[in-house]
């Protein structure tokens, strides 16, 4: 992906399990699927090239998939989710290339076609399989640009953003993080802003607000909150959150 990366930055294809670039932001925005009246949902199954409903689409702003004979809306966090941010307007996966996936998605219109019990609920399962496997393609396929998605498909520099986005109160050192990433503190800092566009210290200031700011919509007391984020003190998130997003913690846990 990095035109100037040798071998000895890209690690192996074969990540260790804790390494998994996915379940950190699946636990800390839970998916949300509920149904929709068809070609109203940002997620769809629309027909593919033999004319058969074999491709699942998504649209991570939200916006309705056209000609869709199913459709859910799928919300994954919405704006404070980096990952949703980071992915194009429109993520496919076609049936046709991915059997898997394309069994998923009989299953799926299977389990809506019929009126039976549970329904609903499997199929809301379904279609998140559907999705996690989307953003697989995603991750293993990168992006033109740097931004969180590119990250992830490094392989050493996402081992970094892993260990941010598990344990976001750790008072993180570039140098901790480059050894994560099994990489020189000069090579890993170099490559870091290269692939995500951000220094690592102010990702890691981001997604502590991003989920500060969850937490406190939530309902979550400051004092608590700045303790799990490694914040020194309660009023030094309030200074963080009012200078990120122009409200102060009590006016966003009203809001």
């Amino acid at each position: 992906m990095q035109g100037n990366s040798d071998k000895s930055d890209q690690g192996t294809d074969s990540e260790p399990t804790r390494f998994d670039r996915l379940s950190s932001l699946m636990a800390r925005f839970p998916m949300r699927i509920t149904p929709a009246a068809p070609g109203a949902g940002n997620f769809g199954i629309v027909a593919g090239g033999v004319g058969a409903p074999d491709r699942a689409v998504l649209a991570p702003t939200g916006a309705p998939v056209d000609g869709a004979m199913l459709s859910m809306d799928v919300d994954w966090g919405g704006a404070l989710n980096p990952l949703l941010k980071a992915l194009p307007l429109r993520v496919e996966l076609d049936g046709e290339i991915d059997p898997d996936a394309g069994a998923l998605i009989g299953v799926l219109l299977s389990e809506t076609r019929g009126a039976r019990c549970g329904a609903p609920g499997a199929a809301a399962r379904l279609c998140e399989v559907l999705v996690i496997r989307m953003l697989r393609a995603e991750i293993s396929g990168g992006a033109a640009g740097p931004g969180l998605l590119s990250g992830l498909t490094h392989p050493r520099v996402s081992r970094a953003l892993v260990a941010i986005h598990d344990d976001p109160g750790r008072p993180w050192r570039n140098a901790d993080l480059a050894r994560v990433a099994g990489l020189s503190l000069s090579r890993f800092a170099q490559l870091f802003v290269e692939t995500v566009g951000l220094a690592p210290k102010a990702y890691l200031r981001r997604w502590r607000l991003a989920l500060a700011r969850q937490e406190l919509e939530s309902g979550a007391r400051v004092k608590s909150v700045a303790r799990r984020l490694g914040y020194s003190s309660p009023e030094a998130l309030s200074r963080a959150v009012q200078a990120e997003f122009g409200a102060s913690p009590t006016e966003l846990r009203a809001a």
